[in-house]
């Protein structure tokens, strides 16, 4: 058993020459979704079977019945040839080996005196009856001759030296050659078609719960309203359909618990803080209690970040934004505290995303280079399928082996742009938070100011 092991590891790790970079190609044109598969599994044994049966048909069947009737036309002129040499005619008067040759072998013949054979002609370059007849004449006949099979015309002529006379026989096609056989092929070829037809119609309706299915689950993902969705196909996609109903309805439950939680714990927290303000206002213009309104401050500031974070913008519908009234808000803030703030819009204006959570995103992501830089340059490009936003500003920017942690919530780096003396380590987190939610991402990169480069990719 050992043996066999070693065999049989050692036989896995052979690789042929040329096979990876081929397999590599073949991968990369290879069509990637399930419909276009599916047709190509149905469609290719088909074409490999089809082609198998028409190359071992042309070869056998084609080709021996051409043969047979080759050898049978051929037969009748060496028979008229030997009555021609058997049974001379003084008058040279062939009338009756003429009418014989007509009416028994259904041959049309002339005998004309001292006469040659023309040249010989180019051989057709796919002939079967050329080939075949021209074989059959060499074995039983053994005399000079010239054919010729060439055209559409339905008769074929034959010429054949005799001492000082040429024998000239006009035959049907039919005769020597199996002329019909295309018949066989069309109709092989016309099943194929209309059973592959058959097969595709089938597939799409296999294929489109798939689709439909896949689709749901994006767009719950993307947390966009849920459209109706009712499972169909075969029994593994209707399984598939009725699992993925019942986590939905799991994960809204969920959700459901978890925001109305977040509810209370916030009126609570809310309450309780209120009353430590009340307080606090109450006591007057007191310098020992300055340190506990901060904190009751930074308390606030928190709860709010961590209540934004949990509860997300998940249940907002989409609606339409003006991306320019949103940029230029921001930079009439930026002017407020003294500081630069350019844009610019390539493309299409109106977008269709979560209003309010866009406009959290476009705010945080704005609001660290406004507190780190003193300049922010804004480049939206709105395209058919993706919009691009990319913040470039001159701030101390973020550590290469950094920028990851960043997005993990309530990460705290001393360096980290997105923190401050009263942060909760969730503006970035949120950012990214809400791009996955529409679709897309966020990445953090070098800028060519010198300092942080954000780039967010969302679908338009």
């Amino acid at each position: 058993m050992a043996i066999f092991d070693i065999m049989r590891r050692d036989i896995g790790k052979i690789r042929l020459p040329g096979w990876t970079p081929f397999g590599r190609w073949l991968k990369r044109r290879m069509p990637t979704g399930l419909y276009t598969r599916s047709v190509l599994i149905v469609i290719i044994p088909m074409l490999l079977l089809q082609s198998v049966v028409a190359a071992v048909f042309m070869e056998r069947h084609w080709r021996l019945v051409t043969e047979r009737l080759s050898n049978a036309v051929t037969r009748d002129i060496a028979a008229i040839i030997e009555v021609i040499r058997t049974y001379p005619s003084p008058a040279d008067d062939y009338a009756q080996i003429t009418r014989i040759a007509r009416d028994t072998f259904q041959l049309n013949i002339s005998v004309e005196q001292g006469g040659e054979l023309p040249p010989p002609r180019s051989k057709p370059f796919f002939s079967i009856l050329d080939d075949i007849l021209a074989d059959q004449i060499s074995e039983q006949v053994r005399l000079p001759f010239w054919i010729d099979t060439v055209g559409d015309s339905r008769l074929i002529e034959i010429r054949i030296q005799l001492d000082d006379r040429v024998l000239r026989i006009f035959a049907i096609r039919n005769q020597a050659y199996a002329s019909n056989t295309h018949i066989f092929l069309v109709w092989m070829f016309g099943t194929s078609l209309l059973l592959i037809g058959i097969s595709v119609l089938f597939l799409r309706g296999q294929i489109r719960p798939i689709l439909a299915l896949a689709d749901a689950a994006e767009n719950f993902g993307k947390g966009h309203r849920a459209d109706p969705f009712s499972p169909r196909g075969a029994d593994e996609i209707r399984r598939a359909g009725i699992a993925f109903m019942q986590m939905r309805e799991r994960i809204e439950r969920q959700m459901e618990q978890r925001t109305a939680m977040l509810t209370g714990i916030s009126h609570d927290l809310r309450t309780i803080l209120t009353r430590f303000k009340l307080q606090l206002a109450l006591s007057g213009d007191n310098p020992d209690l300055n340190g506990m309104s901060a904190d009751v401050d930074d308390m606030q500031s928190m709860l709010e970040g961590y209540l934004a974070f949990a509860r997300g913008e998940a249940e907002e519908d989409f609606g339409e934004l003006r991306l320019s009234d949103l940029l230029e808000k921001i930079r009439s803030d930026f002017d407020l505290h003294g500081k630069e703030m350019t844009y610019r819009i390539d493309g299409e204006d109106l977008l269709s995303v979560r209003p309010n959570a866009f406009m959290r995103l476009v705010g945080n992501l704005a609001a660290n280079s406004e507190r780190y830089a003193d300049k922010l340059h804004v480049e939206a490009r709105h395209s058919a399928r993706w919009l691009t936003l990319t913040f470039d500003d001159n701030g101390p920017g973020i550590p290469e082996a950094s920028r990851e942690d960043v997005f993990k919530p309530f990460y705290r780096l001393d360096e980290a742009r997105n923190l401050n003396a009263s942060g909760t380590g969730l503006g970035l987190a949120i950012v990214r938070d809400i791009a996955r939610a529409h679709g897309g991402n966020v990445t953090l990169a070098d800028s060519p100011q010198g300092g942080l480069r954000a780039i967010v990719r969302v679908p338009a």
